[in-house]
């Protein structure tokens, strides 16, 4: 059983507001999930939200796994593909992935997992989703701008997640999980710009012919994380009753 998902939350959120299920008025309310309850927030109107946040917990990140080629190689790349000074490590909000950053979008769209070999690689261990990312090349440019403006800038990253040996998923094209600590791991690694607040947007399943868009809002209080919203919103495709007997 997965212990927290991105869709299973958001659209559960929708549904319930949609038919009627929450309070009136309801903005906000948790779901008890596997990690415990997780806090939903809904924009627009109670009935029918426009726009959908859940809250993630704390995200704890791994120490650096040091076999780059290893792991460049797993995904059809070389080593210089991978961003420099950027480790690799895990990451979890409630289910961990494995977190590569690569130096651009090209090696992004270029990636091909190899299971076998990123196994051999990762070791002894759980098996993980793997999530590789390339991040904004300038994460200051334009940073005085929008701080002008009165709004925060919203970086951009562009995202993969592969997990066909973890739950048959050859690529997943929108992964929210995995979002919450791949903002984290931004801010971290200085990838963005620090700020009260820091929006990011990762694009994700574009190769693949999928495109998704994930909202990643990073609050700081003192130089640390102290919320990390992952939002998105809902496209109903099919309906169904489920009758009783």
């Amino acid at each position: 059983m997965v212990p927290f998902a991105g869709h299973p939350t958001i659209g559960t959120a929708w549904v319930l507001a949609t038919e009627k299920l929450l309070p009136t008025n309801s903005l906000r309310f948790n779901l008890e999930e596997g990690i415990g309850p997780v806090e939903v927030t809904l924009e627009g109107d109670p009935e029918r939200p426009s726009f959908l946040w859940m809250r993630h917990g704390e995200a704890r990140l791994g120490p650096e796994l040091t076999n780059r080629a290893e792991f460049a190689g797993a995904l059809g790349l070389a080593e210089a593909d991978l961003l420099t000074g950027a480790p690799i490590r895990t990451g979890s909000t409630g289910n961990t992935f494995l977190y590569i950053p690569l130096r651009d979008r090209d090696a992004v769209d270029r990636a091909r997992l190899d299971v076998p070999a990123l196994l051999a690689a990762q070791g002894e261990g759980p098996n993980l989703g793997v999530f590789v990312f390339a991040p904004d090349p300038d994460p200051r440019a334009g940073a005085e701008r929008d701080a002008a403006a009165g709004e925060p800038r919203e970086y951009r990253v562009y995202s993969r997640m592969f997990a066909p040996h973890t739950s048959g998923v050859p690529e997943d094209p929108a992964t929210g999980s995995a979002s919450g600590p791949l903002g984290a791991y931004l801010v971290e690694r200085g990838l963005v710009a620090p700020a009260a607040t820091v929006a990011i947007v990762s694009e994700q399943g574009t190769r693949m012919g999928r495109q998704s868009f994930i909202r990643i809002r990073i609050g700081m209080t003192g130089g640390r994380i102290g919320l990390i919203l992952v939002g998105g919103s809902v496209v109903p495709v099919i309906e169904g009753r489920l009758r009783v007997d």
